[in-house]
């Protein structure tokens, strides 16, 4: 926990236009406060079935969090993924690594069919993970989620189990060796 705690603070300002606000207290700035209370809540969800969190590591220290949440089952068996690294790691295929191995664990291991993630218009690095991801853009969502003390619209991408039946995680890699040695991937059938 105190890793992640010295991460979340060190990275505060990379964050911050990113991060769910509470829509109660909009200014209101406690620090570790409000984080601390979400991981309380992330392990109750977790335990209840509702919440897959992550740990993101890289050469075996602590990098990030990726937490897929909002999970339904029954008909819809769908969940929302969210993601965060360290800004001092950004750029090096961190994130769409870690996102490819939690959506093939929701897909062939927990038994999901859809995963969403929702990014604001302007994260351009968040939209671009789920774009080489190969995830699906359908649309606005209008004042989705409170961010940084206002509703925000959000870009929802979508990615099925038909869009990957070989698993994401084998699609990146031959994506990533594509692109150094470069050409392009061959397109999975």
């Amino acid at each position: 926990m105190r890793v992640w705690r010295e991460s979340r603070l060190r990275n505060a300002n990379w964050l911050r236009p990113w991060e769910p606000s509470n829509p109660e207290t909009p200014l209101f700035r406690t620090g570790l406060g409000p984080y601390i209370s979400m991981a309380g809540t992330l392990r109750r969800e977790a335990r209840q079935g509702l919440a897959l969190p992550w740990v993101v590591t890289y050469e075996g220290a602590f990098a990030g969090q990726l937490t897929v949440g909002a999970i339904v089952w029954g008909s819809a068996r769908s969940a929302q993924i969210g993601y965060w690294v360290d800004g001092a790691l950004a750029g090096r295929g961190i994130t769409p690594t870690a996102v490819a191995m939690a959506v093939d664990h929701c897909f062939f291991t927990t038994g999901l069919h859809r995963v969403e993630a929702n990014i604001r218009p302007e994260n351009h690095a968040s939209r671009r993970v789920v774009e080489k991801l190969g995830f699906r853009e359908e649309g606005i969502r209008r004042r989705h989620l409170h961010i940084d003390g206002a509703w925000r619209d959000h870009i929802c991408y979508a990615l099925t189990v038909e869009d990957a039946p070989r698993g994401l995680l084998v699609r990146w890699r031959r994506a990533r060796e594509a692109a150094a040695h470069g050409g392009t991937p061959h397109e999975e059938v």
